[in-house]
C-alpha cells in the first residue's frame, strides 16, 4: 500500500466550502496574536512601564510560555477527541476570557497569572487550525492553507501595535483589555452555528486513536518536538520583545512604535503566503512532496538563521533594524508554513492535532527557557555594556538557535511519510468509542 494512500482516500478532491471553513482558522490566528501582543506593547509605555521592568517582564513571558507548553501536551489530543467544533470553540472562549481578565491586574504577579491563564487557552489555537486544515484541504494545497491560516499570526501582529496603541492612549489600558477581550466572544458564535466537519474526514475521525504514548516515541515527534525548543522561541523574541527594543535602543515611544512595529509583521504575513506557494510550486514541478517539504524549510530557516546573526554588523539605526526583523520574519514565517504540513503528511488524520499539540511542547518549553534567559541577559549587559550590545547578543545567540532547529528538521526527524505501524493502527477496526 503506498504511503500516503489513507490521505489521497480520503481527500481526493477540494471541497467548496474550505475556504470560509479556513477564514475561522484565519481569524481565531488573528485574535490569538492581538490578545497575545497587548500586554507587550501597552507594557512598553506608561504607567506599565514603570510597573515592569525587562527582568519581571521577562519573568511574566515565562508564565505564559510555561503554560503554553503544558497545555500544549494535552491540548492536541483533547481536540482530536472533542472534534474541530468543539474544541476549537472551547480554546477560544478560554483565551477570551483570560485576556480580559488583564483589566483588573494591578502588581506584575496578577500579570504573571493572568498571562498563565492566556497561555493555556492560546496554546489549542494551531492544534485546532492544523486539524481544521487537514479536514479540509488535500495533501497539495496543505502547505499554502497552513501558510494562510498562519499568517493570520502576522496579521495580528501587523494590526497590534496600531490598534493597542490607539486603545491605550484614548481609553487607559484597563480599557483596552476589555475590548479586545470582548471580540474573541463574537468568533465563538459564528464558528459554533457555522463550522461542521466534511463526510470524508468523518470516517478517517473514527478510525482508532493512536496511543499517546506510541505518537510521542516516534521518531518524527520526537525530533520535530525538539527542533520547535530552538526554532519557535526566535519568533516569540521577535514578536514579544520589538517594543522594549524600539524603546529602550532607538528611544522611540509608544505612538511611533504603534506605527512602524508592523512592518515586520507585514513582511512575515507575505513569507507565510510565498513559503506555502513555494512548495505547492516545486511539487507541482515533479519534487516529491517529502523533498520539496525539506527544500523549503532548509532555504527559509537559513534566511532566517543568517539575517540575526550577521544583522547586528548592519543595523545603524531604526529603519535598518526594522528591515533585518523583517527579514528575520518573512524566513519564520516561510519555514512554518510548511513544517505546519508535516504531521498530516506522517500520521493519520485524527492524529494531527495530537501530533502538533506535542510538537508544540518543544515550543512553549524553549519560550519559558528563553524569554527568561532574554530578560536576564538584557538587564545585565544593558547595565554593563549598553542597550545596543545586550540586544545585538541576543540577536546573534537566536539565529544560531534556528540554524540548529534547520539541521535537526533535515537531518534527525526522518522522512516525512505516513509512519507505516500508525497507519495499520488507523486502518483496523473503527474506533467503538465513537
Amino acid at each position: 500500500m503506498n504511503d500516503n494512500s489513507l490521505i489521497q482516500r480520503t481527500t481526493t478532491r477540494p471541497l467548496r466550502m474550505r475556504w470560509l471553513m479556513l477564514s475561522f482558522a484565519f481569524v481565531a490566528t488573528v485574535l490569538n496574536y492581538v490578545d497575545r501582543l497587548a500586554f507587550n506593547y501597552l507594557s512598553a509605555g506608561e504607567p506599565l512601564r514603570s510597573m515592569i521592568p525587562n527582568d519581571y517582564f521577562g519573568y511574566i513571558a515565562t508564565a505564559f510560555f510555561v503554560a503554553y507548553m503544558v497545555s500544549n501536551l494535552v491540548s492536541g489530543f483533547v481536540i482530536d477527541r472533542l472534534g474541530t467544533r468543539l474544541g476549537y470553540t472551547l480554546c477560544m472562549a478560554f483565551w477570551t476570557t483570560a485576556s480580559l481578565l488583564h483589566a483588573v491586574a494591578r502588581v506584575p504577579f496578577h500579570f504573571g497569572i493572568f498571562r498563565f491563564l492566556l497561555g493555556i487557552g492560546e496554546a489549542g489555537n494551531w492544534p485546532a487550525a492544523i486539524k481544521l486544515t487537514s479536514e479540509w484541504f488535500t495533501p497539495e494545497e496543505r502547505s499554502t492553507a497552513t501558510g494562510i491560516f498562519n499568517s493570520g499570526a502576522a496579521i495580528g501582529a501587523v494590526v497590534a501595535p496600531p490598534l493597542i496603541a490607539w486603545l491605550g492612549m484614548h481609553y487607559g489600558w484597563q480599557l483596552t483589555f476589555v475590548i479586545i477581550g470582548c471580540i474573541g466572544y463574537i468568533w465563538v458564535a459564528a464558528f459554533w452555528f457555522t463550522y461542521y466537519t466534511p463526510e470524508r474526514a468523518l470516517k478517517a475521525s473514527k478510525a482508532p486513536r493512536i496511543p499517546p504514548l506510541k505518537l510521542i516515541k516516534t521518531r518524527f515527534v520526537g525530533w520535530f518536538t525538539f527542533s520547535k525548543i530552538f526554532m519557535d522561541p526566535v519568533w516569540y523574541f521577535i514578536t514579544f520583545w520589538i517594543g522594549r527594543y524600539l524603546v529602550d535602543v532607538h528611544h522611540w515611544g509608544l505612538e511611533k512604535i504603534g506605527w512602524f512595529a508592523m512592518f515586520p509583521f507585514i513582511v512575515s504575513d507575505i513569507g507565510n503566503i510565498l513559503g506555502g506557494l513555494f512548495t505547492q510550486f516545486i511539487i507541482r514541478k515533479g519534487i516529491p512532496v517529502p523533498r520539496a517539504r525539506k527544500i523549503a524549510v532548509g532555504l527559509f530557516g537559513s534566511i532566517l538563521a543568517f539575517t540575526l546573526i550577521l544583522g547586528p554588523l548592519v543595523i545603524s539605526g531604526p529603519a535598518t533594524a526594522l528591515i533585518v526583523l523583517s527579514i528575520a520574519g518573512f524566513g519564520y514565517a516561510a519555514y512554518t508554513a510548511n513544517t505546519m504540513a508535516f504531521p498530516a503528511d506522517v500520521v493519520p488524520l485524527n492524529a494531527t492535532a495530537s501530533v502538533w499539540g506535542v510538537a508544540s511542547v518543544g515550543a512553549g518549553l524553549g519560550g519559558a527557557i528563553f524569554q527568561t534567559l532574554s530578560g536576564i541577559t538584557i538587564e545585565h549587559f544593558s547595565k554593563t555594556h549598553g542597550y545596543t550590545f545586550a540586544y545585538n547578543s541576543v540577536f546573534i545567540g537566536y539565529g544560531i538557535m534556528a540554524l540548529m532547529a534547520v539541521f535537526i528538521v533535515i537531518f534527525l526527524m526522518g522522512p516525512l511519510q505516513q509512519n507505516k505501524a500508525l497507519q495499520q493502527i488507523a486502518e483496523s477496526q473503527p474506533d467503538k468509542q465513537e
